[in-house]
């Protein structure tokens, strides 16, 4: 199977919302920007990676809104998209050798105009979805030194080789989404699961105890609220704590929505997405750690 990812970028003009699609002169086709995995890379990174070579649009990605196979003379191609908010300060389009011109549409007018089925789809598709809305993202840290591994205080047990790999791959992830916040606990292992990432976006590391496990046994409202007030923010914000946390703190989050979410366990280095709109949670995803 082909695997590739792209996205249906989206913005409001004069309060009318309007998605590109692009023209490729390669196919004279008008579609929406995607293309194949390059790889090990994440699908979510692929998206990400050919709305920028395709369009030189700033984008903030947002939900999953799904996938569709189609056949092409290689083989069957399966192709994920996400939904893309046009960021204020996006540079303007500038035609290139894949797209030489791109056109922004109403909903209505870009299902007549794409070419493909499959596009028309994922757009009828996008417009189910929460695009309006903003992520806070729950990421359990890498993976760290096993506890008897250990002879110091737990809060200061570092990640070991495969979780410092991870560590160095957020960046691919995570910049998808526009960040603006990046909050850990003070546990060595969080920290230094965002560190880089931090840095390499030029954002301020918060850094506190309230979502740490040793405060979380003590008081677990502290955690749960912490995260409440990210929320109400409304903005594209990280969350990296512990896996004794982050499955009730979800729990708490969602309790008054029937949202049908893995129940288990975060993996090292996972993370859940939550949509929401400042009040509510409105859509969850899920991403696999980076590979290493």
């Amino acid at each position: 199977m082909i695997l590739a990812a792209g996205a249906v970028i989206w913005r409001k003009e004069k309060k009318e919302l309007q998605i590109a699609l692009v023209h490729r002169p390669r196919y004279d086709d008008w579609s929406l920007p995607k293309g194949k995995q390059d790889g090990a890379e994440s699908l979510i990174a692929c998206a990400f990676r050919e709305v920028l070579e395709e369009t030189n649009l700033k984008v903030s990605f947002g939900p999953y809104i799904g996938d569709i196979e189609y056949f092409v003379p290689d083989g069957l191609k399966k192709v994920h998209y996400w939904s893309a908010r046009l960021a204020d300060d996006s540079p303007e389009f500038h035609a290139n050798e894949e797209v030489d011109l791109i056109e922004w549409l109403s909903l209505e007018a870009a299902i007549e105009k794409v070419t493909r089925d499959s596009d028309r789809e994922i757009i009828e598709k996008f417009a189910s979805v929460p695009f309006d809305s903003y992520p806070l993202i729950m990421l359990r840290h890498a993976k760290a030194l096993a506890r008897e591994e250990w002879q110091g205080e737990d809060e200061d047990r570092p990640l070991e080789q495969l979780g410092q790999q991870q560590a160095r791959r957020m960046l691919s992830l995570y910049q998808v989404y526009g960040l603006t916040q990046i909050h850990t606990s003070d546990a060595v292992r969080c920290h230094d699961t965002v560190e880089q990432m931090a840095h390499a976006l030029n954002i301020p590391l918060t850094i506190t105890n309230k979502v740490s496990e040793y405060t979380w046994k003590k008081s677990k409202e502290k955690a749960i609220d912490y995260a409440k007030e990210l929320i109400k923010e409304n903005e594209p914000v990280i969350l990296c704590s512990h896996n004794p946390v982050l499955p009730r703190m979800m729990e708490k989050l969602t309790k008054k929505i029937d949202f049908d979410y893995p129940d288990n366990k975060l993996q090292p280095g996972e993370a859940w997405i939550l949509h929401h709109n400042k009040k509510d949670v409105l859509q969850i995803d899920r991403l696999e750690a980076p590979v290493k």
